[in-house]
């Protein structure tokens, strides 16, 4: 039992890793700011910085809230299809919310509990754990970007509301893959930190007879 408990803080520690880190890469703003100059967002859509940043805080806003309920963008036009889709993508969000407190509440138990024990072994197995799928997804990006991106709409949606027509959605244009892509690589380098971090605490933890 001890042995399935300890696999249990695993599985959970992982799955805090995993979900604090999309969810810490959705509520960073400064990323897109950023991207809008540097992939020149303004020139490829047509619309100015100031009315950019309002769509995309809108639909953030809507991704992050549970009390947000409708998305309507301040000065953008969408289709069914694209409230469909947008929708889905705000379920997976809030999940993954509802996964990071969960997971995270359940984390710091286990942690204080193994600190009792004087056993910090598990967060090395959370580390090497954590850095095995970054190091696959990242090869795949690295090989091919688009495919991948395609790969991740084909398995997670059951639709293809999400291959968007920017006559009926302008808000494709102010989306380019190149953002979509540095999210998941900031997405990936978030997971790597925390997990370098779990495998430096547990080897700290175990010079100190932890």
């Amino acid at each position: 039992m001890r042995r399935v408990g300890k696999i249990l803080l695993v599985i959970c520690c992982v799955l805090f890793l995993f979900s604090t880190a999309v969810v810490l890469t959705l509520a960073c703003r400064p990323l897109y700011y950023h991207d809008v100059r540097s992939l020149h967002i303004e020139e490829m859509s047509g619309y100015s910085e100031e009315e950019i940043r309002e769509n995309y805080d809108a639909l953030i806003d809507y991704n992050l809230s549970p009390f947000i309920k409708t998305l309507e963008f301040p000065t953008l036009a969408m289709s069914r299809e694209g409230e469909i889709h947008f929708r889905e993508v705000k379920s997976i969000f809030q999940r993954l919310l509802w996964m990071a407190l969960i997971t995270g509440l359940i984390a710091v138990i286990g942690t204080v509990g193994r600190i009792r024990k004087r056993d910090l072994s598990y967060l090395r197995y959370v580390g090497i754990a954590s850095l095995v799928i970054p190091a696959g997804l990242g090869a795949l990006i690295a090989l091919n970007w688009e495919r991948a991106f395609v790969m991740f709409h084909e398995l997670v949606f059951d639709n293809d509301y999400w291959l968007f027509d920017a006559v009926t959605d302008p808000v494709i244009t102010i989306l380019p893959d190149a953002f979509f892509m540095h999210c998941t690589l900031m997405i990936l380098g978030l997971i790597a930190v925390q997990a370098v971090g779990c495998i430096l605490a547990s080897m700290r933890g175990k010079d100190a007879g932890l």
